[in-house]
């Protein structure tokens, strides 16, 4: 926990040091404490601040991409892919009418355009795929190195990061001990001359009566 003022070159007080102080561990009974005033603590609001924006509607002038996220959203299984427009059906009625019969035909003219372009497809994909594909693969395995060595880069960070914390509150800790010792002896000290001055006030009060005694024998 650090307290900063309003002020950027104001010092940081750090009030907690999570690898030096282990009250929690050596004592049980004050982390039961603890979670029972956590448990006490207010529940988070459910409603967000009036100044929080609200949330952002995506897709709004895709409708088919605004219920395919809705879709998603609501865990809806895909809707199978429709095959009839992949197969060669005859007129339903027989005798078919002319009308029948163009629809038959049209979709046999899709399907066989549809057959072409598989054809080139698969023509540019044996003449130019293993190339693609290899620079592709290429592209990928410097884009998975580069973000391995970000992901080592950041963890080896954040482990500096954690042992510097650690070798600083450790160093504080043994500070606050040394320090706390030195209070306890500092107020043992000063303990031990008050109780000496009063030893000292209790000789001179029993000297000056003595003294005022032989003064009146006299």
């Amino acid at each position: 926990m650090a307290d900063n003022s309003d002020s950027p070159s104001a010092p940081v007080i750090f009030d907690s040091l999570p690898y030096y102080d282990d009250d929690l561990t050596k004592f049980p009974f004050l982390k039961e404490k603890v979670e029972k005033e956590l448990a006490r603590e207010p529940k988070p609001p459910t409603t967000l601040h009036p100044r929080v924006p609200p949330a952002y509607e995506l897709f709004t002038k895709n409708p088919m991409l605004q219920a395919e996220l809705e879709r998603i959203e609501s865990h809806h299984p895909f809707p199978p892919l429709d095959t009839t427009r992949y197969q060669l059906p005859p007129p339903a009625s027989v005798p078919a009418t002319d009308e029948e019969w163009q629809a038959s035909l049209n979709n046999a003219r899709a399907q066989l355009e549809h057959q072409r372009i598989r054809q080139t497809n698969l023509t540019l994909l044996q003449t130019y795929g293993a190339n693609s594909w290899r620079v592709h693969n290429y592209l990928v395995e410097a884009s998975a190195k580069q973000v391995e060595k970000a992901l080592e880069d950041l963890k080896k960070l954040t482990e500096d990061v954690n042992r510097d914390r650690k070798n600083f509150q450790t160093k504080t800790g043994a500070q606050l001990n040394a320090l706390e010792t030195r209070w306890t002896e500092l107020i043992s000290s000063v303990l031990q001359i008050e109780m000496a001055n009063v030893a000292m006030d209790i000789e001179i009060d029993r000297l000056n009566k003595r003294e005022a005694e032989l003064a009146e024998m006299v």
